[in-house]
């Protein structure tokens, strides 16, 4: 399903995305008319815009997860605020694209986000491994989760939006193995899935200094 305003921008995605061969299920101009279309849609992933006539694109993405916790939503927005990133992933989008991304760009994140890749800016990679760098550390608090070095290891790489096939060609590992470290690390900060685990670590790192969120 694809969510935009803009009339040629809506079109353009839309025939972008049939070319390439995707079935859009659906198209729609406001949060309103997304909202109402979701439900007999039904679409595995959603591209919304996030500057729409209200509900915006961030209460869209909360309402469609709500609904349907196995959806997936890519933002392609033209801001890259980094709070816009932040309030989009917090509301469950699996992925954030600005609109200065190329046709194959956008293909490529759509395919990725649809198999459960995540999908996200450098800026809020950076934040991501501010935390998981916090993670690794010795615990000051007893009660906090600690990851071990490969852990951490395969979690940067998620968090640079590496795709599981990537990482365990990268480190010659088995896709399984790689799948495995996320599912450890998952339970052992009891989440269910790699967008709940982005979500804390964004909750979790926004004290990240300038240079953690850079690197």
């Amino acid at each position: 399903m694809v969510v935009d305003d803009h009339p040629m921008w809506r079109d353009a995605v839309e025939r972008d995305l049939q070319d390439a061969g995707f079935d859009v299920v659906g198209v729609a101009a406001n949060g309103s008319e997304a909202l109402a279309r979701f439900p007999a849609c039904r679409p595995n992933v959603v591209v919304l815009d996030l500057q729409i006539p209200p509900p915006n694109g961030v209460e869209v993405t909360a309402e469609v997860i709500r609904q349907d916790p196995s959806a997936r939503v890519l933002i392609l927005s033209a801001s890259g605020e980094q709070q816009d990133v932040l309030d989009a992933v917090k509301a469950g989008a699996t992925g954030y694209l600005v609109k200065s991304a190329s046709r194959k760009e956008l293909l490529d994140a759509v395919r990725r986000v649809a198999h459960g890749d995540t999908v996200f800016t450098p800026g809020l990679a950076g934040l991501v491994l501010g935390e998981y760098r916090r993670l690794s550390e010795p615990a000051a608090d007893p009660g906090r989760p600690t990851l071990t070095e490969r852990e951490t290891e395969v979690l940067r790489m998620v968090a640079k939006g590496m795709s599981y096939k990537q990482i365990a060609d990268r480190l010659v590992l088995s896709h399984r193995t790689v799948q495995n470290h996320v599912q450890n690390t998952l339970r052992k900060l009891q989440m269910h899935n790699r967008v709940e685990l982005t979500r804390y670590a964004i909750a979790q790192g926004l004290d990240a200094d300038e240079d953690d969120a850079a690197e």
